[in-house]
C-alpha cells in the first residue's frame, strides 16, 4: 500500500522546497531506484535555525538601551528572553491581546518583518513620553485598544529602534530599515503566508519598576540569502568588545592636560576709574586675605583653597570640593 504523507510532513516538504533545500526538477531527473535520505523534521529549513542571529540582537540591545533611556528620561534595561521558530500562523496565535505591531522592511532583503509590543509596554512608554509615572496608566488601561495618538507616540520609538537595528546589522550586512505601518489587528498582518516559518526573538524591557515584552519576528526566507554570512561569524569580529579598550581609554584620559587657575578676587569699578588707572594705583578686591580662593579647572569652579608658599613657590592648599563640601 502506498504511504500517504501526513499534514505535518506535507508542510515540512513544502517549506523545504520553498527554501531550496529540495529541487523538484533534480529529484525528478534522478534515475529510478536511487534513494537519498532527507529528514523533513530535522532539516534546518523546518526548524528555522539561524546561527549567530542572537549576536545581532545583542548589538541592538546595546544601542537601544541608551537610545530609549534618553528618549524617556528613565533608566531602561533590556534583556533577551529566548529565540524561537514558528509557522507564521502559529506565531500570530501566541501574541497577546491587545497588541501593537510595527511592520518594517529591511532593504534589499525580500519580504517584511514585524515587532510586537504588549499593552503594558505600550502604555508605559506613552505615559513616560507624556511626563507621567506609568503606573496609573498601565493599571487602568491594560485591556483597552490603543488610540491613534498612542500609536503615533509608539511609532517614534519604533523608528528609533529601526535605526539601532540598522546599526546592529551594519557589520554583517548593510540593510536599510524602514517602517511600513503600525497595526493592532493580527488578522491584517500577512508578511508571509500562514505556513511559512518565522524566526522570533522575545525581549523584556524594564522601565523603572515596570516590565513589558516585545517580540521580533523575521521570516526565514528574508534571512536565508545571508545565512552563510551569519553562519561564518567572521564579520562579527567588528562587533566584539575589546576588553582592554576601557582600560586604555581611562589611562589616556588620566594623562590629558587641564588648565587650572586660581581666582584671587574681583572688583567692580566705573569706566571712568578704569580709564584713569596708571602704574602704581591699587585696586581693592572683594576677597578678604584670610578667605579661601576659588580653583577653576577648564574655567569651571571645582575647588576652594588657602594660598601660601611651598619650597619658595606660590602654592594653594585644597580645602573643599565645590558643591560637595568634602574636606581635603
Amino acid at each position: 500500500m502506498e504511504k500517504i504523507l501526513t499534514k505535518q510532513e506535507i508542510e515540512a516538504l513544502l517549506a523545504a522546497v520553498f527554501e531550496g533545500k529540495i529541487e523538484p526538477d533534480r529529484e525528478l531527473a534522478k534515475e529510478e531506484g536511487t534513494v537519498h535520505s532527507y529528514d523533513l523534521f530535522n532539516s534546518e529549513a523546518h526548524k528555522g535555525l539561524v546561527p549567530n542571529l542572537d549576536i545581532i540582537y545583542d548589538g541592538f540591545i546595546r544601542y537601544q538601551r541608551g537610545t530609549l533611556s534618553n528618549r524617556l528620561g528613565r533608566i531602561v534595561e533590556i534583556k533577551k528572553l529566548g529565540a524561537g521558530s514558528y509557522k507564521f500562523d502559529d506565531f500570530i496565535q501566541t501574541l497577546p491581546s491587545p497588541v501593537c505591531m510595527a511592520i518594517y522592511k529591511a532593504d534589499p532583503l525580500k519580504g517584511a518583518a514585524l515587532i510586537a509590543f504588549d499593552s503594558t509596554l505600550v502604555f508605559t512608554i506613552v505615559d513616560c513620553i507624556l511626563g507621567g509615572t506609568g503606573m496609573t496608566s498601565v493599571q487602568t488601561s491594560a485591556n483597552r485598544m490603543f488610540t491613534s495618538i498612542e500609536l503615533r507616540l509608539v511609532q517614534k520609538i519604533v523608528q528609533d529602534m529601526l535605526v539601532d537595528l540598522e546599526k546592529a546589522w551594519a557589520p554583517l550586512y548593510a540593510a536599510k530599515m524602514s517602517l511600513l505601518r503600525m497595526e493592532m489587528n493580527p488578522r491584517l498582518v500577512n508578511i508571509v503566508p500562514p505556513e511559512y516559518q518565522v524566526v522570533t526573538m522575545e525581549m523584556q524591557i524594564q522601565i523603572d519598576q515596570l516590565e513589558g515584552k516585545m517580540v521580533f519576528a523575521v521570516p526565514y526566507m528574508t534571512i536565508e540569502p545571508i545565512r552563510d554570512k551569519l553562519k561564518s561569524g567572521a564579520q562579527f569580529d567588528l562587533m566584539a568588545i575589546d576588553p582592554q579598550w576601557s582600560f586604555r581609554l581611562s589611562k589616556e584620559l588620566l594623562e590629558a592636560p587641564l588648565d587650572v587657575s586660581v581666582e584671587v578676587g574681583g572688583a567692580v569699578i566705573s569706566l571712568n576709574d578704569l580709564l584713569s588707572l596708571v602704574p602704581g594705583d591699587t585696586i581693592m578686591l572683594d576677597t578678604p586675605c584670610t578667605s579661601d580662593l576659588t580653583v577653576k579647572v577648564g574655567g569651571v569652579p571645582k575647588f576652594t583653597g588657602m594660598p601660601g608658599i611651598r619650597h619658595g613657590n606660590k602654592a594653594l592648599q585644597i580645602t573643599n570640593v565645590v558643591g560637595k563640601g568634602e574636606q581635603r
